[in-house]
């Protein structure tokens, strides 16, 4: 039974005040439709907002400790429910089972972390030049914050946003992506049963076309905390700085990893596969440019070449899955146009760049693992973000050369660098300019504890994750207390 879902404002379910809904598809079989949502309006964004302001002083004044147990409140309830929600993210994603039961399980161990920055949350004592007097810095929290999230992580971005915003003292108002609302439900769902006090916690679903102003410019909102592309991310930045409200941007990639000539090439074509596939390539973090010096790039482009090949795509539910669908029609056709912009700029298609056809696939968004070779750094292909299992080649003569080519890029979210050589890592950690930075490992993948992030175009400078994220939700407080 296809089931009408609500937005949760104030503690209550309701529907949407005038607006329409719409329906949230199986992307791997568009005939199994999930949930009907509320396709909100600017209305029922301004009741979430008003209900956030409402309890923003007194769930504040709350000792954080008793935040943080409703927080391990939470992780609790998620723990009983680990496989139920990591298939219903497999079925509205599409990602494998195995990929969603990680970003489930790394909510979970977000939860947990943030649980206890209740105990952790602590100002700063200062020496003074003048004497008697105590000087300290108290942490306090912005007020109202809106999280605007993606959908190729519906789960553990939501969880790493709202996880410290709330332990710290906010109040939030959440819209998840269109595409995946049903994740953002379950989530809503989970804080509900924890018992979070009402209006602490706001849920709307809807189009950002039609949102997007209403809830970046509400004069309730202290901070934004946003993932998603740049361009959207820019738009944000300029509608909101009218009101001036805090920013956390972290926004897209196209991420290099190096393999130099003395890596261990079949270790370093299944690091390439897992950075460049799974997830269907859908992820910020996703390797975009493998840069191969000269002497091994023939035999590193023919091994990883035969093992693409060799990939088992389909279903996500199904245990011989390792690629899944693309998570809509729109970011299919999006692949596929990137694909004859490779072949028009001279680039050869060694492997992959078709949508996938037959009874197995026809009611789905599959497209075959595809790699570029014969790649210039100035392609297209090479400098913008396609999002899909799609990845170039390209050739370099050394490291510095290497380097060069990684670091030509707007974007510096991640990069990884296979390498026997001490040398060679050190140079690397040194001089690549990426905020996450790998080592005989892909540029896919973080955890929980520590910061999280990149640099140029790729974000906004605020960290996320870790004890970094009280940096973005709280505000400093500077004490000078004299005696009388």
């Amino acid at each position: 039974m296809n089931q009408v879902n609500k937005n949760y404002i104030n503690g209550k379910w309701q529907e949407s005040r005038g607006g329409t809904k719409f329906k949230s598809i199986n992307p791997a079989d568009t005939t199994d439709e999930i949930g009907t949502y509320q396709r909100s309006t600017v209305e029922d964004v301004n009741l979430a907002f008003s209900a956030a302001e409402s309890v923003r002083k007194s769930w504040s004044s709350i000792p954080a400790t008793q935040r943080g147990e409703l927080l391990f409140k939470a992780a609790n309830i998620l723990e009983k429910r680990l496989e139920k929600v990591a298939a219903m993210l497999t079925r509205e994603m599409g990602k494998t089972f195995t990929e969603a039961k990680g970003e489930v399980l790394r909510g979970l161990q977000l939860l947990q972390f943030y649980g206890g920055e209740g105990w952790r949350m602590t100002g700063t004592t200062f020496p003074s030049g003048k004497q008697g007097r105590l000087l300290l810095t108290l942490r306090e929290p912005l007020g109202v914050v809106c999280i605007l999230t993606p959908w190729n992580f519906p789960f553990v971005i939501p969880l790493w946003k709202i996880g410290p915003a709330l332990v710290y003292g906010n109040t939030v108002v959440f819209k998840p992506a269109n595409l995946t609302p049903q994740c953002g439900l379950e989530l809503t769902r989970i804080i509900d049963e924890a018992g979070f006090p009402h209006g602490v916690f706001n849920f709307i679903t809807g189009t950002s076309s039609e949102l997007g102003d209403a809830l970046v410019t509400h004069p309730a909102v202290n901070g934004i905390s946003f993932t998603g592309s740049c361009a959207t991310g820019a738009k944000i930045a300029l509608k909101a700085s009218g009101r001036r409200p805090k920013l956390q941007l972290e926004m897209g990639g196209q991420n290099p990893l190096i393999v130099m000539e003395d890596a261990d090439l079949d270790q370093a074509t299944d690091i390439a596969i897992n950075g460049s596939f799974w997830s269907t390539g859908q992820k910020c973090t996703a390797t975009g440019r493998i840069i191969v010096q000269e002497k091994v790039h023939k035999e590193f482009a023919e091994l990883m070449v035969k093992k693409t090949k060799n990939l088992r795509v389909g279903n996500g539910m199904d245990t011989e899955t390792q690629v899944g669908p693309m998570v809509s029609e729109e970011q299919l056709e999006m692949v596929l146009d990137y694909v004859e912009v490779g072949k028009k700029e001279g680039a050869k298609l060694l492997c992959g760049g078709g949508r996938l056809e037959g009874k197995k696939y026809d009611k789905g968004y599959f497209i075959e693992p595809t790699i570029f070779g014969e790649v210039k750094p100035k392609m297209r292909i090479a400098q913008e973000e396609v999002f899909g299992p799609f990845v170039c080649i390209l050739k370099a003569k050394d490291l510095q050369e290497a380097l060069d080519i990684a670091n030509d890029s707007r974007y510096g979210l991640s990069g990884a660098i296979c390498t026997r050589e001490t040398k060679n890592v050190l140079k690397f950690v040194r001089e690549i300019g990426v905020g996450l930075v790998h080592v005989n490992n892909s540029t896919a993948g973080a955890e929980p504890h520590v910061p999280f992030g990149g640099m140029k175009d790729s974000t906004s400078y605020f960290r996320e994750m870790g004890r970094t994220a009280i940096e973005f939700f709280t505000q400093y407080k500077t004490v000078y207390m004299d005696a009388t």
